[in-house]
């Protein structure tokens, strides 16, 4: 009972909190301090909850045993994330992104190859990941290398889809004069459209962010060396270590938002310009 009794005090004094800040009119720290007194609320109600109402931990186990798991295996989760977050999904992120930036450039170049390659992109993009991804474990191997293609075919048509939207955001206006001060190609797309092309650069660069860590954890369920955040996940379960699942949860959840975070502070640096990144 005292849990329960400390769950809605948690409940309570958060949900005073969050008024009191949303009354407390504008302020730089204002948009943080939401956010992590939320989740600190999430996690006491959790705590109170579990223990409150004896939840077996094989169910769902404490914020307190998650902490400690994740203490004492910092050396496993160390190995499980430069398998699966560094080799994985970032390599293939840089690889599928690059490409479709590439490819969107010459589709814009040459017309002709939007009629031909957009469609084939959008199927490959259909494809469900739980049915690409032991295809391409057999044809690359066992190792991060087919993770990574996963990640590929993951990221290309949202990367590939935002940049060649992004490159004809230019009015016709923009481009006439550009043509009127005798400007080629290559310097209207430099001095103009990939400028201009940029938020929606950023735009498939995040949600690549998480499609890429999704895709390597996934990929890992269906073959891997014995490490990697997939493969450490579903022997977990297998093990009823529900605690040490949900600490590669957390790592997942980490790296991903410091991921997007990284993205969105580059985003900002470089289309400072824009009205999106104007308070």
């Amino acid at each position: 009972m005292i849990w329960l009794v400390f769950a809605i005090a948690a409940w309570a004094i958060g949900w005073w909190v969050n008024v009191r800040l949303a009354r407390g009119g504008p302020a730089r720290w204002r948009p943080l301090a939401a956010p992590v007194v939320f989740g600190v609320t999430l996690i006491a109600v959790w705590e109170g909850v579990v223990r409150g109402l004896e939840i077996s931990p094989v169910l769902l186990p404490t914020p307190t045993a998650i902490a400690a798991r994740f203490v004492a295996s910092l050396d496993i989760l160390w190995v499980d994330f430069v398998q699966t977050v560094l080799k994985g999904a970032l390599s293939g992120y840089v690889l599928g992104c690059g490409a479709a930036f590439l490819i969107a450039v010459a589709i814009d170049r040459f017309p002709f190859l939007q009629r031909g390659l957009l469609p084939v992109g959008n199927f490959v993009a259909a494809l469900p990941v739980i049915g690409m991804a032991p295809i391409l474990v057999m044809w690359f191997g066992f190792d991060w290398q087919s993770k990574a293609a996963v990640v590929v075919v993951m990221v290309f048509f949202p990367m590939l889809v935002n940049t060649v939207q992004g490159l004809q955001a230019t009015d016709a206006m923009q481009r006439d004069l550009m043509r009127t001060y005798a400007a080629s190609y290559w310097a209207t797309l430099l001095k103009l459209r990939l400028p201009a092309a940029m938020p929606f650069v950023f735009n498939g660069l995040k949600i690549g962010t998480t499609l890429a860590l999704i895709g390597a954890i996934v990929a890992e369920f269906f073959g891997s060396p014995v490490k990697g955040m997939g493969f450490r996940i579903s022997t977990s379960v297998g093990q009823l270590a529900l605690d040490l699942v949900w600490a590669e949860i957390v790592v997942a959840a980490i790296a991903g938002s410091a991921f997007y975070g990284a993205m969105s502070l580059i985003e900002k640096a470089v289309t400072f310009w824009h009205p999106s990144q104007r308070n």
